[in-house]
């Protein structure tokens, strides 16, 4: 195997597991996320939406989907969270997630 064979195998194995640990980091900020909502619009069974908002992840690439469902549930249940600080704290929850994660690789 060339130099070049080498490389390139080591590059797709740092992207993969690159891939894996921000995979790992936006599960986790969204377990935060859906534990926060919850707790701010009153929801009794936080495992069960813990659940619904990681399923949400799963409609589109990005965190609009998660946004949008969170903010749908936020707004039904008369919570007054702008976007800007939702985003805002979606941004907070992934990052402290992300640290988590990598202590943890």
């Amino acid at each position: 195997m060339s130099t070049f064979d080498e490389r390139e195998k080591a590059q797709e194995a740092k992207f993969a597991h690159d891939a894996q640990l921000l995979f790992k980091a936006e599960a986790r900020r969204n377990k935060y996320l859906a534990t926060w909502v919850a707790e701010l619009i009153g929801k009794s069974d936080v495992e069960s939406y813990i659940s619904e908002v990681i399923s949400a992840d799963f409609e589109e690439a990005g965190d609009e989907d998660v946004f949008r469902k969170v903010k749908a549930d936020l707004e039904e249940a008369g919570a007054k969270v702008s976007d800007e600080d939702l985003r805002a704290k979606m941004d907070e929850l992934l990052a402290k997630a992300k640290e988590e994660v990598l202590k943890e690789a």
